[in-house]
């Protein structure tokens, strides 16, 4: 997992030539105004997701992971806590949908959380699980953008 400001986005430039794009995608100021909903950029290669929504309470929380993708979440509006956990520390709570591709996980004590506020992004990679959506100090009204970019060798 990454985390940082879109500002430093260009330290991360070599990761991948698909993170770099995602991260450049980011960088438009207007993200915030844009409907709900997916956006094509490369077609299944490349796109991202706009959604709006109310953080919620840590213990309501989902433990996620993807094999196909790595996310690239950055907060365009307001805060949330994501919850962290590497994937061999955690229990398969529901196995992995290769059409949603997503498999859920029970909620560890060795639950690590990042702070995502205004500006900042994080990059999960298939080994890392994580709790998006849930509240820092309260609830907040958040803009998220999630860019979706396929995990595969380059």
């Amino acid at each position: 997992m990454i985390v940082d400001k879109i500002e430093n986005a260009y330290l991360y430039a070599g990761v991948s030539a698909k993170i770099k794009t995602g991260l450049e995608i980011l960088k438009d100021e207007k993200l915030a105004t844009k409907k709900d909903g997916r956006y094509e950029v490369n077609g299944d290669e490349l796109y991202y997701i706009v959604q709006r929504y109310t953080t919620k309470p840590i213990k309501e929380g989902r433990l996620e992971a993807h094999k196909k993708y790595i996310d690239i979440q950055f907060a365009a509006e307001g805060e949330e806590l994501i919850g962290h956990c590497l994937l061999g520390q955690l229990n398969i709570e529901e196995p992995y949908d290769e059409a949603k591709d997503v498999a859920f996980y029970k909620v560890s004590e060795k639950i690590d959380t990042i702070r995502l506020d205004k500006g900042t992004f994080c990059i999960l990679f298939p080994q890392d699980g994580h709790m998006p959506c849930c509240q820092f100090n309260g609830p907040s009204n958040v803009v998220k953008v999630v860019v979706k970019v396929k995990a595969d060798a380059e």
